[in-house]
Formats: C-alpha cells, sequence, structure tokens
C-alpha cells in the first residue's frame, strides 16, 4: 500500500468555485458601496454620474461631525482602558500555575462573546440607568465604560495568546538577576507582549467604533454615534449620505490594520 497522503480541502471537487462565490458574496455588496458614494445622483441604487458632492456634504453636516469626534473619543478610551484591563486578566491567568477556579475566570472574561449582545445591552442599560438616577450625570463616560466592558474579551484573546507563547526563560533569568517585578515586566515582558496588545487594542477600537446595540441602550438624547446616526437615517430619507460615510469608515478601518501590519512586522 501506498503512504496515505494528509486530507487537502482544496482538492475537493468543486472547491474552487465554492470559494470564489464565498468572496463575491461577501465582497461585491462592499464594493457596490464604495462605487455608490460617489453617485452624483439623489438615489441610493440610480446612477447619476460621478461626483463627490456626497463627501463634501458629509463634511460639511455639523451632525456627521460631531457624531464622527464622539464615536472617535469613545473608541480611544474604551480601547485604552479594555487594553489595559485585558493584560492584566492575561498576566494573571498565563504567568502563574494552574488554579482552583480558573476555567471559571476564563468564562467570565469572555461572557460577552457567549452571551447575545442585547442581553449585555439591557444589562448595561439597566445598571447605568441606576447610577444615573443616583447621581444625575449623563455625559459620555457611561458610553465609554459600556464600551469598555464589551471590549475586553476581543482584546483579551490576543494577548492571552502572545502569552502563550512566548518563552519565559528571559523573565526567569530577570528574576535570578535580582530584577523586581515590575522592572522584569517593564524591560522585557511588555517590550514581547506588545504585538499582542497592539492586536487587542486595535481589535478593542474597531468593536468600539463599529457598535450599535450597546450604544442604542445605554446613550443620552443627543450622544450619537456614526453607526447610530446612519441608523438613524435609514430610518428617513436615504441618500448617498450614508454611502459616503460608509466608505469613509472603512478606509478608516483598513488604514488601522495596515498600520498594525507594518509594526507588528517590524518587530517580528
Amino acid at each position: 500500500m501506498g503512504k496515505n497522503r494528509a486530507f487537502d480541502v482544496t482538492t475537493l471537487p468543486g472547491f474552487t468555485a465554492i470559494a470564489i462565490l464565498a468572496f463575491v458574496l461577501l465582497y461585491a455588496p462592499i464594493v457596490t458601496l464604495v462605487v455608490y458614494s460617489f453617485n452624483g445622483g439623489n438615489s441610493v441604487n440610480l446612477w447619476g454620474g460621478f461626483s463627490l458632492k456626497w463627501y463634501k456634504i458629509a463634511w460639511e453636516n455639523e451632525a456627521v461631525q460631531g457624531a464622527a469626534v464622539r464615536s472617535l473619543i469613545i473608541a480611544v478610551w474604551a480601547s485604552v482602558i479594555a487594553t489595559s484591563v485585558a493584560t492584566l486578566a492575561a498576566l494573571g491567568t498565563t504567568r502563574r500555575k494552574r488554579f482552583r477556579g480558573q476555567t471559571f475566570i476564563y468564562v467570565m472574561i469572555n461572557q460577552p462573546l457567549m452571551v447575545p449582545e442585547i442581553v449585555t445591552a439591557v444589562a448595561l442599560l439597566i445598571f447605568f440607568s441606576s447610577v444615573k438616577l443616583a447621581t444625575g450625570y449623563s455625559g459620555l463616560g457611561y458610553l465609554i465604560l459600556a464600551h469598555s466592558a464589551f471590549c475586553v474579551p476581543f482584546a483579551y484573546l490576543p494577548i492571552r495568546a502572545r502569552l502563550e507563547g512566548m518563552d519565559t526563560s528571559m523573565e526567569i533569568a530577570a528574576a535570578d538577576l535580582y530584577a523586581t517585578p515590575w522592572q522584569t515586566f517593564r524591560h522585557i515582558t511588555l517590550p514581547l507582549l506588545m504585538p499582542g496588545v497592539l492586536a487587542g487594542a486595535m481589535l478593542a477600537f474597531v468593536i468600539s467604533l463599529d457598535d450599535v446595540i450597546i450604544t442604542e441602550f445605554v446613550k443620552s438624547a443627543g450622544q450619537d454615534t456614526l453607526p447610530t446616526y446612519m441608523l438613524g437615517q435609514l430610518r428617513r430619507a436615504l441618500t448617498p449620505e450614508v454611502n459616503a460615510i460608509s466608505t469613509a469608515l472603512l478606509v478608516l478601518t483598513v488604514l488601522i490594520l495596515t498600520a498594525f501590519f507594518i509594526i507588528t512586522k517590524k518587530r517580528g
């Protein structure tokens, strides 16, 4: 008998056709969105000639400007807070021997990934409503904290994966040379962990920037983000301005991914 060859899914009949179909179904709507963002007409699905007027209208729209700035503020703060908490959680669950209840802690950290987002949104609404009544404060802090809580598991996964793949010999050597835990973390662990931290921060930023459900439940009046502003526009008169805003968000996401790839490649 000949040697058994390893199973290769690419050799299955129809694999190429199915792969091409999947890519078309995935990217054709995005390409259509980008193309129609340059539509000179007033319809989102009838071509009226090439024009940049909807980008100009979106750029000069004060509501869009406010929502964009608000989205960036929330996403930046949420990514910073979520990544910091996720880094501490990852260190606490990987840089020590297994302990009783460790699996339960994993489940609790990753709970927002397993529970429907609407459930998390309702829970945050109830909690923050009580806080609002008790304090009288109704600023952006609630949205930042809500996004941070939801983004922690997204930041935690790449950071934990990076820690589990890191060699601990340099950390052990630092301890043998009488380095304090803080010195070891600052000069050895953190630089080696930075690609995972950047990946977690990037993922948290994108998740926060894109979130609709939690924002809709937690936000107060006048606190629309770009996604919730666009959702509101879909309920009113729909114009190619929504396509222009969506394309701008897409470009921002691509730029973030490109920057992350360059940074991690250099560190690698």
